[in-house]
């Protein structure tokens, strides 16, 4: 953690794990599991374990360093109190390589729910494969349309308190899965050994995947 503090203030260039492009900005906060990083007028927030690289950016070095997010309590700032802070604001997330908007509505033991009003539908999304978030302001909606346009809908499945436990509770639906950076699976989830998913797709042919490199599942 030392290590990490040591660049609080500073111009910082990022690499993270499944993204494409770097984040640059100031590192304006540290917590036990996360850093605060200012980029062009928004707080990102991001997780310690997907940083791959993190280098001194010397290019902006005149950049006045904002206060931390007043609507966000960063008094021992920790990635799970930081997913509470977000819930119902409007949010941006980096989840399987691709940006998201909506809304956390749940916060599970590993996993949250996550609802997007482009596609109106919720999103179980695991912890683990957060790669960074950006909570708009408080009552902002996208598009700069009235919250009218915008009506969060529940998931009509009850949530289990984990991820695997709510993959047990979808065997014989029909699902959308995305693994890491790869294309969506679609198909009917049909049996979970262990760690291990069959997923049987159009086609008729059966997938098998670890449950671990699921980043997100939804039903269609």
């Amino acid at each position: 953690m030392d290590l990490v503090t040591h660049w609080l203030g500073k111009s910082i260039e990022l690499e993270l794990s499944g993204c494409k492009l770097p984040i640059q900005g100031e590192i304006i906060d540290v917590g036990q599991d996360l850093i605060v990083v200012y980029e062009n007028n928004r707080f990102v927030y991001v997780p310690l374990h997907h940083i791959q690289t993190m280098h001194a950016n010397a290019s902006d070095l005149s950049v006045v360093i904002p206060k931390p997010d007043p609507e966000i309590d960063h008094d021992n700032i920790s990635y799970r109190k930081m997913l509470m802070n977000a819930r119902g604001r409007f949010s941006e997330i980096s989840i399987a390589g691709r940006k998201l908007h909506g809304y956390i509505t749940n916060i599970m033991n590993d996993y949250f729910m996550f609802y997007s009003p482009l596609y109106h539908s919720s999103l179980y999304v695991s912890i683990n494969h957060l790669k960074y978030i950006i909570p708009s302001p408080t009552n902002s909606t996208p598009y700069s349309l009235s919250q009218q346009h915008f009506p969060i809908q529940p998931s009509s499945m009850s949530l289990s308190r984990t991820f695997d436990q709510q993959l047990h509770k979808m065997i014989g639906q029909l699902v959308i899965i995305n693994l890491d950076c790869k294309p969506y699976h679609a198909g009917v989830l049909k049996t979970i050994n262990g760690h291990l998913l069959a997923l049987v797709e159009a086609e008729g042919t059966s997938l098998i995947m670890h449950t671990d490199h699921i980043q997100t599942i939804h039903l269609p």
